[in-house]
């Protein structure tokens, strides 16, 4: 079973993001932490599936959490379930907050393979984005994490962004490609109802990205990536040298996972409880409704639903 612990708190809002994240003056973390850590030795103790193959800390923003909160997950689900070292351990983090020291903190408190939000290295694109790093701080926190996780750092990169061409998309992966580790993750972006990017293509000030020119991009994305070596095993993720991340293959190989955190999702049988079928389960959105749930009920599920073979 895979385990997805949700930090929902970041700095800013991009223009394009419609997760579950949350910007609040002030983060209570020891309450987070402790939540966290419940809700995590709940899900994952016996009688429900309790051999963890990988753990991916996303978000919101994680890295903006301590490496204390950090190891204090770990240490709750390595308490709970058999966590064997051999574990994968994910942690997304934002060049902004992925500075060598924090980075190394993470390493220590177990992380050993680092996502970093790159989504573009160019400037202009950034701010199109709603970013708060700029490139040169991304090359940063890129070179900083494969020093301390070498061959185990993946990069996201976003395209089909609003006005951007294809020759445009191809200058910024060959950048990327000079960069970066083992492991990239290519996004195509989805023009979210209510985000603030959403509504400017819809207002009209920004050009809707051409369907085919999408298309095209992803194609020609594929094969300059196949052409550096790397393999697609996943619709959005490539890998060489071995460097496949785990926990990705755990969703495409639709295999069990336990979410927890606020707003967060789990898909698997509850065997445990006497179940035959397998569950998707959801977590309270909001982080201060699902902390009071996870402390007054011992956890912050607020929707069970048995799906069908063909909701499978």
């Amino acid at each position: 079973t895979a385990l997805c612990p949700q930090w929902p708190y970041c700095r800013k809002r991009c223009s394009y993001c419609n997760f579950n994240k949350y910007v609040v003056p002030a983060v209570d973390e020891v309450s987070v932490r402790a939540c966290l850590q419940d809700s995590a030795a709940a899900q994952a103790s016996p009688p429900l599936p309790c051999s963890i193959t990988s753990v991916f800390f996303g978000g919101g923003t994680p890295s903006l959490a301590s490496p204390g909160t950090i190891a204090a997950v770990l240490e709750a689900v390595a308490g709970a379930a058999h966590l064997p070292t051999s574990a994968e351990v994910t942690l997304e983090a934002n060049p902004s907050s992925a500075s060598a020291a924090r980075l190394a903190g993470f390493r220590a408190a177990g992380v050993n393979r680092i996502s970093i939000g790159v989504q573009s290295l160019d400037d202009a694109e950034l701010r199109l984005l709603g970013r708060e790093h700029t490139a040169a701080e991304a090359r940063e926190a890129v070179e900083a994490a494969r020093r301390l996780f070498p061959g185990r750092t993946s990069i996201d990169l976003l395209f089909g962004l609003p006005g951007q061409s294809q020759s445009a998309w191809a200058r910024g992966l060959e950048v990327a490609l000079g960069l970066c580790d083992d492991h990239i993750s290519l996004y195509q972006l989805t023009l979210e109802r209510g985000t603030a990017l959403a509504a400017q293509v819809q207002g009209g000030s920004l050009p809707a990205p051409p369907q085919d020119l999408l298309a095209d991009m992803y194609h020609a994305a594929c094969a300059t990536l196949v052409a550096a070596g790397f393999r697609r095993y996943e619709v959005s993720n490539f890998a060489r040298k071995g460097a496949l991340s785990t926990h990705n293959l755990s969703y495409w190989r639709a295999e069990p996972y336990i979410g927890v955190g606020p707003g967060a999702h789990g898909r698997f049988v509850p065997w445990g409880e006497g179940g035959r079928s397998r569950e998707a389960r959801i977590q309270t959105l909001e982080p201060d409704a699902w902390m009071r749930e996870v402390q007054s009920r011992g956890h912050g599920t607020r929707k069970r639903v048995a799906l069908s073979p063909l909701e499978q």
